[in-house]
């Protein structure tokens, strides 16, 4: 989602930093933020931000400081599951970040995919295969008929451990280069070709 779909890479960590501050934690910054993304979904993240135990009504600081952020999908992206959702290829959304703040920002971006898979619903997150093999199940499918597509190695890390296709997105902010992928794609315009739909 974050960085694959979505521009997120200030708005998500800005939102951490307002939240943390209303919190009462000790002064972050965005890139504090950033490192800390794998530690799991926004109540870990914030929690280590804060450096202590919160509670569920403290959690909804930060949901309520993203909800409502101007986020965009990047270009080409909604023209590209158009051309997905003509051919009747589903498009799942599996994210480290929790279920609610996907829905949150996908919303905001006006997207609309037919599954999200937030961190919250598993129970070890990337690189961790468990995302994709919940999303398989889900689809009615094996995790070898899906491609992962994202910017990050934990991603790409994360679809060869499920056994499934990895495409870097090379537009995204964390996008590395020198990360092993199956496929790299320069925009997103050239996935239809890639899974055979055009």
């Amino acid at each position: 989602m974050d960085g694959t779909l979505i521009d997120s890479a200030r708005v998500v960590p800005a939102a951490f930093v307002r939240a943390v501050a209303a919190l009462g934690g000790p002064p972050v910054h965005a890139d504090d933020v950033v490192a800390a993304y794998w530690r799991g979904t926004p109540e870990v993240i914030l929690g280590f931000l804060t450096g202590r135990d919160l509670s569920p009504a403290e959690h909804d600081v930060y949901y309520r400081e993203l909800d409502g952020v101007p986020v965009s999908a990047y270009p080409g992206i909604a023209d590209t599951l158009g051309v997905l959702r003509a051919q009747g290829v589903p498009f799942a959304v599996f994210t480290g970040a929790s279920t609610r703040s996907a829905r949150i920002l996908l919303a905001a971006a006006g997207l609309t995919p037919d599954l999200i898979i937030g961190g919250d619903l598993v129970a070890r997150p990337k690189p961790a295969p468990d995302g994709m093999l919940l999303a398989a199940r889900r689809l009615g499918t094996t995790p070898q008929e899906l491609i992962l597509i994202g910017d990050s190695h934990l991603d790409l890390q994360s679809a060869k451990a499920a056994g499934s296709l990895s495409a870097s997105a090379a537009w995204g902010h964390m996008y590395d280069p020198g990360a092993p992928a199956d496929v790299t794609l320069r925009a997103p315009s050239e996935l239809p070709a890639i899974i055979g739909c055009q």
